[in-house]
């Protein structure tokens, strides 16, 4: 259920993952808290679960992390709970996460190394719930973020320094890492490997009772395996799209306001000159003056140019403020005075001495106020709709803020309300395989399963400045495993396979013994005497495993971890039954030393000793400051994270 988790957290803080996942967790992911732990203050053995250097966790800092690390895995998991993310070692992880980050920081700062609040505060203003409806930072929306993640300012900074530091920290572990040539080609040669074996099934239905389980054994099954029946959270939303059209009666542009705007760009409308240019730079006077001779007697800019080993460069169009910018004011002058298709030179510039050709020379005419009275009206009445909507907006989001409900705001607005069937976190459709949420809702899906509850209306932007939604949760349904009477038919075929799945595995061994002592796997298999799936032969190389990728089958993955001449008993997911594996033989890949594979290997094998690198960095790093973790306060947030009692049963 957690392999996301895994892989996600696998990366020995990768510099630019798992870090900024760890640091940035109440930042990143705008799914809110999961459990209501409103507070951990007076837990058994105090208010934190580690200390750090002169640093310090907090057990609402672990609280508030695992909260928002479940939301965020349940887009890949909606089963996932709070309950099964920590059975499953999930907060360990995440404390040992947090933990390195705390050490990173406080090994960087007894070290000099700081992150100025500028560019913090450029942090911060990324943030998607830290803006407003214009796109930019807005305070009253930072503040409502800090708000919803039960964090303070002053929190999330310490996040973000976190972060930053660990990139600035760590990645010195990865620059330069090159793996030797020699134990490239050897596991090069892993992967150009062959192997042969045989791979039998026996399916616990094909062992499963004729008889339907007993009432008394499903509700025991049922009561022991809840979990693995539980749905995922559902949401409702209930919503209502409008346009702009809603905003009426925008004052039209006026005289005074259409002057002032031409004042304000007076220089924007002014007669104005460029000029192509091309230009070649001498070293000295006397070599400027050598060129511009045989520029007079005939020959070309690029020629004279070529002949030297240097070249004439094209300035493109350039006003005369440009060029005095690049030079100076004089050769702006000389060159803006010179006519078409004129030399001017030799010119003092700041690295030599510069001959230029006037290639040509584009004026633009200015513009009076007249003539640009409609294209000013036009900006002013955008720029004013603009304030208008944001007004608007305004108006809307205190309505709501002052406990105005979305039926009261849709029927001011003119608009029908419309609400979708029940909805995953990823924007599915519960229960209808494929089927999304319309498009003008993709971008408030995640924000509805932010919110704590139920009838909490917000206001979104679905194209900017031109189509709004407003929205809340209609009816939430939390993950849970539905009543036994709703799903009683797959229970009794869990109950049975389970069944079939012990008879399987004693059927199994049987195999395994025979094939141990030389037997074929499939004559062991007919001797059974029970119809089954044939005995599947293996003869592949590594390499067409490896193209896989995701989805290479279990058993497969076994045969390719095993030694030479054994075999295996592997159990198949949910008593689904039993693999018996034997590998016959592996036959060594052999790799020449020009493989133009071997470059790609090289950077593979080199990134996982840069990994390997930057975890030792984090260890020496946690070693020099010292951690002391608090186990009491750590088994007390698990204790309540888990909904049990502070004893840990």
């Amino acid at each position: 259920m957690l392999q996301f988790f895994r892989n996600f957290f696998g990366s020995k803080i990768g510099i630019g993952v798992t870090l900024g996942f760890v640091a940035l967790i109440a930042v990143a992911f705008a799914g809110g808290d999961v459990a209501s732990n409103a507070g951990f203050g007076g837990v058994a053995g105090g208010d934190r679960v580690a200390s750090v250097g002169n640093a310090r966790i907090d057990t609402s800092d672990l609280d508030r992390a695992a909260a928002n690390s479940v939301e965020q895995l349940r887009a890949e998991n909606p089963k996932l709970t709070m309950k099964s993310f920590v059975a499953q070692g999930g907060l360990e992880q995440l404390l040992d996460n947090l933990i390195d980050m705390a050490a990173v920081r406080v090994f960087a700062e007894r070290h000099g190394v700081h992150v100025g609040d500028r560019l913090i505060d450029s942090e911060i203003a990324k943030i998607p719930a830290a803006q407003g409806v214009d796109g930019k930072f807005s305070d009253a929306a930072y503040r409502a973020f800090l708000g919803q993640k039960r964090i303070s300012d002053e929190q999330l900074r310490r996040q973000v320094t976190e972060a930053m530091m660990a990139r600035q920290m760590l990645s010195s572990a990865e620059i330069g890492v090159t793996a030797p040539v020699e134990s490239v080609r050897r596991y090069a040669g892993v992967l150009a490997e062959r192997r042969v074996g045989a791979i039998a099934l026996l399916p616990s239905t094909a062992f499963a009772p004729k008889a339907p389980p007993s009432e008394a054994e499903l509700a025991a099954w049922y009561s022991a395996h809840r979990s693995d029946y539980v749905l995922p959270e559902r949401r409702v939303v209930r919503y209502a799209t409008f346009s702009d059209a809603v905003v009426k009666n925008v004052p039209a542009p006026t005289d005074a306001e259409i002057a002032a705007r031409y004042e304000a760009n007076k220089a924007q409308y002014a007669a104005s000159e460029s000029r192509k240019i091309t230009q070649l730079v001498l070293p000295t006077d006397a070599a400027a003056k050598a060129v511009m001779a045989e520029l007079t007697g005939g020959k070309t800019l690029e020629a004279v140019a070529a002949a030297k080993g240097l070249s004439a460069a094209s300035l493109g169009s350039v006003t005369k403020q440009a060029l005095s910018a690049q030079n100076s004011q004089a050769i702006a002058d000389a060159a803006f005075a010179a006519a078409k298709g004129k030399l001017v030179g030799p010119l003092k510039a700041p690295l030599g001495w510069i001959i230029l050709r006037i290639e040509t020379i584009e004026g633009k005419a200015g513009r009076s106020l007249d003539q640009v009275r409609g294209e000013l009206s036009q900006q002013i009445a955008v720029a004013k709709r603009r304030t208008a909507l944001t007004d608007f907006s305004a108006r809307i989001e205190d309505e709501f803020d002052n406990g105005a409900a979305l039926s009261d705001v849709a029927k001011e607005l003119g608009v029908t309300l419309s609400e979708t069937p029940p909805l995953l976190a990823d924007g599915s459709i519960f229960g209808a395989q494929g089927q999304k949420v319309p498009p003008q809702l993709e971008k408030v899906v995640s924000a509805a399963f932010a919110m704590e509850g139920e009838k909490q209306p917000q206001l979104a932007e679905v194209e900017a400045g031109k189509t709004f939604i407003i929205y809340d949760v209609g009816a939430l349904a939390p993950a849970a495993a539905p009543p036994l009477a709703e799903i009683k038919q797959a229970v009794a075929i869990d109950v049975q396979l389970s069944k079939g799945a012990l008879a399987a595995k004693a059927a199994a061994q049987k195999i395994e013994n025979a094939a141990r002592k030389g037997s074929d796997l499939g004559t062991a298999l007919a001797g059974l005497g029970i119809a089954l799936p044939p005995i599947q032969r293996i003869d592949m190389p590594r390499m067409q495993l490896q193209s896989m990728g995701q989805n290479v089958p279990m058993p497969l993955t076994v045969l390719f971890a095993m030694a030479k001449g054994t075999v295996k008993l592997v159990g198949a997911p949910r008593n689904r039954g039993w693999f018996v594996i034997q590998l016959k033989d592996a036959i060594p890949g052999q790799v020449a030393a020009n493989d133009p594979q071997l470059g790609e290997f090289s950077k593979s094998i080199a990134q996982l000793q840069a990994a390997e690198y930057a975890e030792q960095l984090r260890a020496a790093m946690r070693a020099e400051v010292g951690v002391k973790r608090n186990e009491t306060a750590i088994k007390a947030v698990r204790n309540q994270l888990q909904g049990t009692t502070g004893s840990g049963n």
